[in-house]
């Protein structure tokens, strides 16, 4: 199990900030399966219908991480969290496409909870791994192939470097059909009790093997 801590300088910060693990060993993944594909998009439709007239931005999940963001010093409405990002997308009608089981249950579990979320092959890593504030020499390839920095950031780390963020993804720790074990990151609401948090993480871990197999982990961060 890798070890994943979380800088002090990011407690100074927000005090109450807490950041769900989930180690996933033997896992399978594969192009996901139709009742997945249909119920990610049942679900896409039901947001969109769900969120007609209404900001984004107003929801109180989403707008508690724009709150986080902003603590850091980063324009909230220039750099989206991830999961306002994907939203804001179902919310216009441009659906979210299907990439492989893994990643398609995390976007699925990022919209239903309204957090980001990172998912990551562990095999990929070199461990340990902590979540700091990004410097101006942080950066990686993001799922995007653009150049993502990460000044001032949230951003994960390990000892070759940048490779996640509530923002944006690198290449590098991406998922694949070749996954067999896997890193969940779960970026939880500061103000949710700890004990309503821990029961998000064994329910999205459950979720997640009913569909992939293996076992998992989960561990609760906090101040």
């Amino acid at each position: 199990m890798v070890h994943v801590s979380i800088s002090r300088a990011i407690f100074q910060h927000v005090p109450r900030f807490k950041l769900g693990v989930i180690h996933y060993n033997n896992i399978v993944v594969s192009s996901s399966p139709q009742m997945l594909r249909g119920r990610f998009h049942l679900f896409q439709e039901h947001l969109k219908f769900e969120f007609e007239g209404k900001k984004v931005a107003e929801n109180s999940a989403i707008q508690e991480w724009r709150t986080i963001v902003k603590t850091f010093g980063i324009d909230p409405s220039r750099y989206r969290h991830s999961a306002e990002a994907l939203l804001r997308r179902v919310t216009k009608g441009k659906f979210i496409q299907s990439i492989n089981s893994a990643v398609d249950v995390t976007n699925l579990l990022s919209l239903q909870y309204k957090i980001p979320f990172g998912m990551y092959d562990l095999d990929k890593l070199a461990t340990p791994v902590q979540l700091d504030i990004g410097a101006k020499q942080d950066e990686y390839e993001a799922l995007n192939g653009r150049i993502y920095n990460l000044t001032n950031k949230l951003m994960l780390r390990d000892d070759k470097g940048a490779f996640g963020s509530p923002f944006v993804d690198s290449k590098r720790a991406s998922v694949s059909e070749n996954t067999k074990n896997g890193l969940h990151i779960v970026y939880l609401l500061p103000s949710v009790k700890a004990s309503n948090a821990t029961a998000q993480l064994h329910a999205i871990a459950d979720m997640f093997c009913s569909l992939h197999g293996g076992d998992y982990t989960p561990q609760l961060i906090e101040g």
